[in-house]
């Protein structure tokens, strides 16, 4: 018995890969499929969409124009909350509590069939669904969420289980994003570690094994470390037991101290890492996520001045893929469960030329050789042998890109017409074909493929 013991035992050690320490957690690859889909949807969605307002034109830096913290800044103390305290008591009282917008988030024409077809026509390869945001309403019947969910109150339904199937059966990765704080919890406020393991964690495992996301999208870390947060317990538990282990992907907001250091993949938002800007040079795979306007979650005051054009959508695509990373870009529904029409156009387009180009974004990689190639509008993705050479302005001289050997051929990508070049000592010229209007498959940008790079 003692040695059937000791056998079990070591069994078990063995079996856990991945220890509960930076160290090893950080040993985990990221999963290759994150690399190679580049393009997702990121979803706010929740009580917050019912007010659905922030100062968008106002002065007051870019997270103070974020809707969804709404609950937030009509009790905060600063030039931004006196906005969002003043619009409040205008217009809906100063006895109006913010819980009661949660009977008007209803959800009555959220159809997820349809939106899973918007994201898969834009060309979207997976998708994050705030299934909690700061405000602790869950989008799915939460134990620990008792008459604070979609399915307690408001739409009464399993809002992550439906779209979870939907956009499961679109072929597409589904993933969650968590908020670890919640800002008025009585229990967080006051008994953190009880928190943690009695709401936090058994939450965290309840969401992954019932719907098996794909992507586990933390947020809200930024009040304590990550061993506050008892992060390395939960991804060790993540990485060696839940249902989705060998799958999963993982951001990097775990606790106050971990973005750009630890988890699966970094992150950035709105271009910024907290006040600084960008991820930098790293090894790690990485994602931009932001709105395309200023807010995350629906603004109703957000005009067109406000949105990204389609044009400057794509630019972004191109230039967030070429510098190694991905693009999450959120959409905002409204209350009801509408995507704005202007975000599906806008999501349209993206997916339009994505349907001729994608071959230049999709498990494409950074192609180190940028680095001395620096060429006003011009970017570049490298995969297997070949490069794509991709112009966000239709360029009227031609491109001489260096460090290239035995380039075999140019081609220009949704046109079925040769390309003059001219290859010179490890150096290649792209003389740009002359093209009608009628023949023109882009409003936005164009590629290049040179075939076999050496």
């Amino acid at each position: 018995m003692i040695i059937l013991f000791v056998l079990m035992f070591s069994a078990t050690l063995y079996a856990q890969k991945y220890h509960p320490t930076w160290e090893s957690i950080d040993s985990r690859p990221v999963p290759q499929w994150f690399e190679d889909v580049k393009f997702g949807i990121f979803i706010h969605w929740g009580v917050y969409s019912v007010p659905a307002w922030a100062p968008a034109n106002a002065d007051i830096g870019v997270y103070a124009k974020y809707a969804e913290w709404y609950w937030w800044r009509i009790n905060e103390k600063s030039d931004a909350g006196k906005l969002f305290r003043d619009y409040h008591n205008k217009m809906y009282g100063e006895n109006f509590f913010y819980q009661d917008f949660a009977r008007d988030f209803n959800a009555k024409h959220f159809d997820p069939a349809h939106w899973a077809d918007v994201f898969k026509k834009a060309g979207a390869k997976y998708v994050v669904l705030t299934s909690k945001h700061h405000e602790g309403f869950t989008l799915w019947p939460s134990e620990q969420s008792w008459n604070w969910n979609s399915v307690d109150i408001g739409p009464h339904r399993d809002l992550c289980g439906d779209l979870t199937n939907a956009v499961k059966d679109a072929g597409l990765h589904m993933g969650f994003y968590y908020s670890l704080y919640e800002w008025y919890n009585p229990l967080y406020k006051n008994n953190l570690e009880k928190y943690v393991d009695d709401h936090m964690i058994p939450q965290m495992k309840d969401l992954v094994t019932r719907y098996k996301p794909d992507i586990v999208w933390t947020d809200g870390e930024w009040d304590h470390p990550s061993e506050k947060w008892k992060s390395t317990e939960f991804l060790a538990w993540l990485y060696n037991e839940s249902p989705v282990k060998e799958t999963v992907c993982v951001n990097d907001r775990w606790g106050k101290e971990t973005r750009s250091k630890h988890g699966g993949y970094f992150t950035t938002e709105y271009d910024m890492v907290h006040e600084n800007t960008g991820v930098g040079e790293v090894e790690r795979p990485w994602e931009e996520c932001r709105g395309i306007g200023t807010s995350f979650g629906y603004n109703q005051i957000e005009d067109l001045g406000n949105y990204m054009s389609s044009d400057a959508l794509v630019d972004m695509l191109i230039e967030k893929v070429a510098a190694g990373g991905n693009l999450l870009l959120d959409i905002g529904p409204t209350a009801d469960g509408r995507i704005p029409v202007i975000q599906q156009q806008r999501l349209l387009d993206i997916g339009s030329w994505l349907d001729v180009y994608g071959e230049s974004i999709y498990g494409t990689r950074k192609w180190e050789g940028s680095k001395r190639n620096k060429i006003e509008s011009v970017f570049f993705t490298k995969k297997g042998n070949d490069l794509y050479v991709l112009c966000t302005k239709f360029p009227e001289k031609p491109i001489l890109i260096e460090g290239i050997n035995g380039a075999e051929n140019v081609k220009m990508m949704g046109l079925d017409k040769s390309v003059k070049i001219k290859k010179s000592g490890g150096k290649i010229t792209i003389y740009p074909p002359e093209i009608s209007p009628a023949k023109n498959l882009s409003q936005y940008a164009w590629v290049f493929k040179i075939i076999n790079v050496k």
